[in-house]
């Protein structure tokens, strides 16, 4: 094989340090780019090891058939023998924000209410008055198309003038609406391997757009690339280390990990004003924020990088590597 790692993608930019860092350290490793690509079932895999980084709001970014394309190519590598991390389990799991509140039901997590639905009135007649409320897209991304919804007149109009808004899967969710603290906003965890990499505190100030990312919510507000269109919040998002992280969190996050099969990711939750730790978005495509990282000295990349080569060792003993120098 003239591969030991894959990686799937799809976003331009943010697997660049990644990259980088594999690339440094010798690894053998191809991309494939899901945005213009084709695959033969009767002839992959090409790698022991595939790492799949695609994500839900691709299709934000004009790219929605990468989407099927990754879960397809996903689903003949798992038949042809291949190990892909964030696999066709994983990556199923965080396009359905109804599958994901189904999960923490049957694991006891604290979640939003949640109904999918495809059809306004039928919504309405099982929602009832429970306002406000959130209305998010069944395959999310970016805080990509959701909205702060006070009335099922909101709910009625906004549907008909945004028709846009039940792409790409026709699916969309009301979802329980909770207030937090303001100065403390929410809380976002990122795992690797099944273990906590660190967590800290995303203080929104009004926006729905949380991505982690440098390129999206850079630190000072200015530059950034994010395709998420949404009205501006008057202070950048913001990203502080969160060491003291309550251990019933971190057991939590593990156990939605181990369950859904993700092997990297970003677990969310948020502290309701009756002191519940209330989950609500699994992420497996986990844009990790450097400076977090170096807070706790060390970098992300290079940790994700360390276990990726483990994972290529499990997956092929047999492979030589190139010693780095």
């Amino acid at each position: 094989m003239r591969h030991d790692l894959v990686v799937l993608f799809e976003h331009p930019d943010w697997q660049k340090p990644l990259f980088s860092v594999l690339e440094r350290r010798k690894v053998r490793f191809g991309r494939f780019d899901l945005k213009k690509g084709s695959f033969d079932p009767d002839s992959v895999p090409e790698a022991p090891l595939y790492f799949n980084q695609a994500s839900p709001s691709a299709y934000v970014r004009g790219n929605t058939r990468a989407v099927p394309l990754c879960l397809s190519l996903m689903y003949s590598l798992e038949s042809g023998g291949a190990r892909v991390l964030n696999g066709s389990r994983a990556f199923s799991l965080e396009l359905s924000k109804s599958a994901q509140a189904a999960l923490m039901q049957r694991l006891g997590i604290a979640h939003p209410r949640t109904l999918a639905f495809n059809d306004v009135d039928a919504a309405l007649a099982q929602w009832g008055e429970r306002w406000p409320a959130l209305l998010k897209p069944e395959q999310g991304g970016s805080g990509a198309r959701m909205y702060l919804l006070h009335s099922a007149q909101e709910l009625v109009r906004l549907l008909h003038d945004r028709r846009d808004l039940w792409l790409p899967d026709n699916l969309l969710l009301l979802q329980e609406f909770f207030e937090v603290d303001p100065a403390q906003g929410i809380v976002r965890m990122e795992f690797l391997g099944g273990e906590l990499l660190y967590a800290m505190r995303v203080i929104s100030h009004g926006a729905f757009n949380l991505c982690p990312s440098e390129m999206c919510n850079p630190g000072d507000g200015a530059g950034s690339q994010c395709e998420v269109a949404e009205a501006k919040p008057d202070k950048p998002v913001e990203f502080h280390p969160y060491a003291d992280i309550p251990a019933a969190a971190v057991e939590a996050g593990e156990s939605l990990m181990a369950a859904g099969g993700l092997d990297v990711g970003g677990i969310e939750y948020l502290e309701a004003p009756d002191g519940r730790l209330v989950f609500y978005d699994i992420n497996a495509n986990s844009n990790l924020r450097a400076p977090i990282a170096q807070a706790f000295g060390f970098d992300p990349f290079e940790r994700v990088a360390d276990f990726l080569i483990s994972q290529i060792d499990l997956a092929n003993p047999n492979h030589k590597r190139a010693k780095v120098t």
